[in-house]
């Protein structure tokens, strides 16, 4: 899923928000640490489309065609997403 650049602003200033709210961070500089926010945000999504293209590959790649919204769609699409995520690792820059 693609989002906006107004969406990866918004997710990125409500996670500090809640971050600093809550006593988990002090942050000094807020403006320098949106910045870096708003880049990991988006960083995030576009690992996420990244996977989503190979897996949807993969599922087309099935010979005895899998159709999409299909149960066995869901199952194949949730696996090979776990899997393409295990090997991405957690941050992988």
């Amino acid at each position: 899923m693609k989002f906006t650049e107004a969406r990866v602003l918004f997710l990125a200033r409500e996670s500090l928000a809640k971050l600093r709210d809550e006593g988990l961070a002090e942050i000094s500089n807020f403006p320098l640490a949106l910045r870096q926010a708003r880049e990991l945000v988006a960083q995030f999504s576009e690992q996420g489309d990244e996977i989503d293209a190979i897996v949807r590959r993969k599922i087309s790649s099935i010979k005895r065609g899998v159709v999409e919204g299909s149960n066995e769609w869901t199952i194949l699409f949730k696996r090979y997403r776990d899997e393409e995520l295990r090997k991405k690792g957690p941050q992988q820059r």
